[in-house]
């Protein structure tokens, strides 16, 4: 196709999506040379993110609405079987129809057994054809269940735009743009570019294969310390990919590369990092105005710990301080970060520095067949422990953070009404009032009374919440999910000198609310 015909339908695009639904076979009759309808649909597939239209199941071409998503997701139940059956095709490849037995079956288990090594004793991992093999075997499914999850808090406050456009750094095989896809797809056109610069970028490739029209990925295979998230920006902008009419229009007025982009993800990434407050710091100046960097990390103390340290570096400490004169220099040219959810500092100008270990729990997926084909062929191993090869556990900690200020909780607690964390002492055998966010499922054990994680972002001790005497007047403790803002009226702060830490009690005398964000 010469250029000329491919501004020819580019141009009838933008004049018909005000009109009607865009038809290749209309279209192709209003072109000089009359092209097939075949390739004027490549065409408009091509040209779908600059031109801002999804494809429809009939064929045709609509604009996207402006309207936010409004997709929802329940419960993550299991790992689609396309999906499965992809990653299935891919061992077959690589090993043979057999490929949970013998030698090749021996070699994918003792691999996990080596990531979970490495990720248990924080070393680093590298990615070779075997070990993004096992790592999908393993972590695909419940990683495609953790983003949907951790996505809820902006899709359910409208936070999500139809048309978005995604950076995944260290996208590693796939199960959080296979999650992101199924969750947002139907509804959204996506613009995906994944950095990934090891083995684990060919598994992601095959596995795009398997989504839809309107999710449109590229892969870029560079380290995430190495890659510049403008570079994307300024080639789109170049070419007036923002769908504009013209480049100028896409940049901005000082000659900026323009919006930037609406969602970041780090999942199971900054771990891995040399120094990862500086990587994420750097990204966080490529989002867009109204953008979203979502952190993931697995539920474990050392990396849920780690990601808390990161996102305090990055939101609560102001722009210089504890840093070096060159990050004090260059602070003006740093937009500071706030944290949307789940940690919300509740109290202005207020910041924890707890031990800071808060994670979710999921119900568990349905085990995926390759997983139990796996554990199954090793039984034979004495070494060998019934599901050790099963994962679908989800269990997670994440850090949504954005640059506009914007925060789940936006509110401005009064002081003379409600108790502070950060002063919890001073209460110690009171009955008081405060705000507090949810941040465990229970954490007891057997029938110990339900103990429940609780901050409102200013503590420098660990508080916890125990349910002694459940009421119709406090059930909204353990009815509340992870991340809710509660009002706890007449509970009983103590100290607890074996954990070192505050426990608010509530019992028939305490009032527990839901807040609504």
């Amino acid at each position: 196709m010469t250029d000329d015909e491919r501004r020819a339908i580019v141009e009838n695009a933008k004049y018909l999506r005000e009109v009607r639904p865009i038809d290749p076979d209309e279209i192709y009759e209003y072109v000089e040379s009359q092209p097939h309808p075949a390739v004027v649909r490549q065409t408009l597939r091509e040209e779908a993110v600059a031109l801002g239209l999804r494809e429809r199941e009939d064929g045709t071409f609509v604009p996207i609405s402006e309207e936010p998503v409004t997709a929802r997701p329940g419960t993550v139940e299991a790992f689609p079987q396309a999906y499965a059956e992809r990653v299935e095709d891919l061992l077959v490849e690589e090993y043979g129809h057999d490929w949970p037995k013998g030698e090749s079956g021996d070699r994918l288990r003792e691999t996990i057994r080596r990531l979970k090594d490495a990720y248990y004793r924080q070393h680093p991992v590298e990615y070779d054809r075997e070990a993004a093999l096992g790592y999908a075997l393993y972590h695909l499914p419940d990683y495609y269940a953790v983003v949907q999850y951790a996505l809820a808090d902006l899709s359910e406050r409208g936070l999500v735009d139809r048309r978005l456009r995604v950076l995944d750094v260290g996208a590693g095989v796939g199960g959080p743009a296979l999650g992101l896809h199924d969750l947002l797809a139907d509804e959204a056109l996506i613009e995906y570019h994944a950095v990934e610069p090891s083995a684990a970028a060919d598994v992601l490739d095959e596995l795009l294969a398997e989504t839809s029209r309107n999710f449109h990925p590229t892969i870029h295979r560079e380290r995430a310390e190495a890659f510049d998230p403008d570079s994307v920006l300024d080639a789109q902008f170049a070419s007036g990919d923002d769908g504009a009419d013209d480049a100028d229009s896409a940049a901005g007025a000082d000659g900026s590369a323009g919006p930037g982009f609406d969602l970041i993800i780090f999942a199971n990434v900054l771990s891995e990092l040399d120094d990862p407050v500086s990587v994420a710091r750097r990204y966080l100046g490529a989002l867009a105005p109204e953008g979203s960097m979502v952190a993931l990390a697995p539920a474990d103390r050392n990396t849920s710990t780690g990601l808390r340290e990161i996102e305090r570096a990055l939101a609560d400490e102001s722009a210089g301080d504890g840093a070096d004169a060159q990050d004090a220099g260059d602070a003006a040219d740093r937009p500071p970060a706030t944290v949307f959810s789940p940690t919300v500092r509740l109290w202005p100008g207020e910041a924890p520095t707890d031990r800071g270990w808060s994670f979710d729990v999921r119900p568990d997926l349905e085990v995926p067949e390759f997983q139990r084909r796996l554990d199954d062929a090793g039984a034979s191993d004495p070494d060998h422990e019934h599901g050790e090869f099963v994962n679908v556990d989800v269990q997670f900690s994440h850090s949504i953070l954005r640059t506009d200020g914007l925060r789940k909780y936006a509110l401005d607690p009064e002081p003379d009404r409600y108790a502070k964390m950060a002063e919890m002492e001073r209460h110690v055998s009171e009955r008081i009032d405060l705000l507090a966010l949810k941040l465990s499922r229970s954490l007891s054990e057997g029938d110990a009374n339900p103990l429940y994680k609780i901050s409102d972002g200013s503590e420098a001790t660990e508080h916890y919440a125990v349910l002694t005497r459940e009421t119709s007047l406090n059930r909204e403790l353990a009815a509340a999910d992870y991340g809710d803002l509660l009002s706890i009226e007449s509970a009983l702060a103590l100290w607890n000198d074996d954990e070192e830490a505050y426990n608010l009690v509530v019992d028939d005398e305490t009032i527990v609310d839901k807040l609504v964000a």
